[in-house]
């Protein structure tokens, strides 16, 4: 039993703390730190009375590592999880190490003056974490996350080599919106809007942005387009797999979205660059994000399902194998759990699990990890516990 400190109050984190709600012998204690405490205290509101676990509520802003780090010797959290902008995560590692406290997030870090995500920035704490006798934790969402467990289960138990992976991320939900995102609309717009990349023979090979398509018939599904995107689990992986020859990220994408986020592109509404307004500068892309719908109101609205897994191609005992570990899940049934649409739900279920098995002491390591380095057991039986079951194709559809 311990404390948990929750940095961010958006949807991710919405689900994450009713999680943790549901998980009080694990999270006895539990703080919801945000920039906005109102989002904070209705959020208390509404759990208090249907959870064990006691709930307090605070206002932070996470820029601000001085105040960050009082509040978390003030809070005495057992570990911190970080569900803010990846822009913030730098600071926030700063914070729990002066405070002396474990940290997890589910993304990495991102510039916010530029639209490059990559681990090394992260990576570069691993010293002062392990002489700090500390445990970061770093990518426990979905993708990155389940799909870096995925992995590590897949190498323990069916392969002794794995060769060629294939990371899936399918979002057959419709919400009825011509034009929305179902994550954090600026984080989301510059994700799809970069060049893609992929993994090849030791390498990074670089693409225009949506420059490959395939179709994929995704179990529960159907066939749907998808499209390879650079994606950060891939720089992990390429280093952790043993045998590694190719790793790709492709998402799926509809036509309704591709079309309204040309004409934005072409207009320059997804540029990071500030232009001058009436005498100030404004970032564009910030300023749309203003007039898109709320991820965290898409709820009661998105029908459908998702499937996110991995297809590895391997070897075992001298032969060649191929395995699909995947998940589905229906965005209607997440908003009857928590309130919240599938995309938001599994990234913020296993960011509690994350947060668990760093609490409990069964994923503790001091330094900076990224989810295959530990033991992926633990992990996938709580998946099947907290809502993300998942299942195993050994004769799927491969991607060309």
């Amino acid at each position: 039993m311990g404390k948990v400190m929750v940095v961010g109050c958006g949807g991710v984190a919405g689900v994450a703390i009713h999680k943790i709600c549901q998980n009080s012998d694990v999270f006895s204690e539990l703080c919801i730190a945000s920039r906005t405490v109102s989002k904070c205290d209705a959020l208390k509101e509404k759990l208090q009375g249907k959870t064990k676990t006691k709930i307090t509520t605070a206002q932070v802003d996470a820029d601000d590592t001085a105040v960050l780090t009082a509040l978390i010797r003030k809070e005495k959290p057992d570990v911190v999880l970080n569900l803010a902008l990846p822009y913030q995560d730098l600071l926030i590692m700063e914070a729990c190490l002066a405070a002396g406290v474990h940290y997890i997030d589910t993304a990495n870090y991102e510039p916010e003056d530029t639209a490059k995500f990559e681990y090394k920035w992260q990576w570069e704490y691993r010293e002062r974490f392990e002489k700090a006798g500390l445990t970061a934790l770093l990518g426990s969402g979905f993708d990155p996350g389940v799909t870096n467990v995925f992995t590590a289960y897949a190498l323990k138990h069916y392969f002794d080599e794995i060769n060629y992976i294939d990371i899936l991320d399918c979002n057959a939900g419709d919400n009825g919106y011509p034009f929305a995102t179902n994550f954090n609309p600026e984080i989301n717009i510059r994700e799809v809007s970069a060049k893609g990349s992929y993994w090849e023979n030791g390498r990074w090979v670089e693409t225009e942005p949506m420059e490959i398509k395939r179709v994929y018939n995704f179990p529960e599904i159907g066939k749907k387009d998808m499209y390879l995107l650079h994606h950060e689990e891939i720089e992990s992986l390429a280093l952790n797999v043993p045998g590694i020859r190719r790793i790709r990220f492709f998402m799926t994408f509809g036509e309704s979205y591709l079309n309204h986020l040309r004409c934005l592109e072409d207009v320059g509404m997804t540029s990071i660059e500030p232009v001058m307004y009436e005498g100030r500068p404004i970032v564009p892309l910030q300023f749309l994000k203003t007039l898109l719908p709320d991820p965290a109101t898409l709820g009661p609205r998105t029908k459908g399902k998702t499937n996110i897994g991995c297809i590895f191609i391997g070897k075992k005992d001298g032969k060649e194998k191929k395995l699909y570990i995947y998940n589905t899940c229906d965005h209607q049934e997440c908003y009857r759990e928590v309130e919240s649409q599938a995309v938001a739900y599994t990234t913020g279920v296993p960011a509690m699990i994350g947060a668990m098995l760093v609490m409990n002491g069964t994923w503790r390591k001091p330094g900076v990890y990224n989810m295959e380095e530990f033991d992926p057991d633990p992990f996938m039986d709580a998946l099947n516990k907290w809502g993300l079951p998942w299942k195993i194709s050994e004769n799927p559809e491969l991607v060309d």
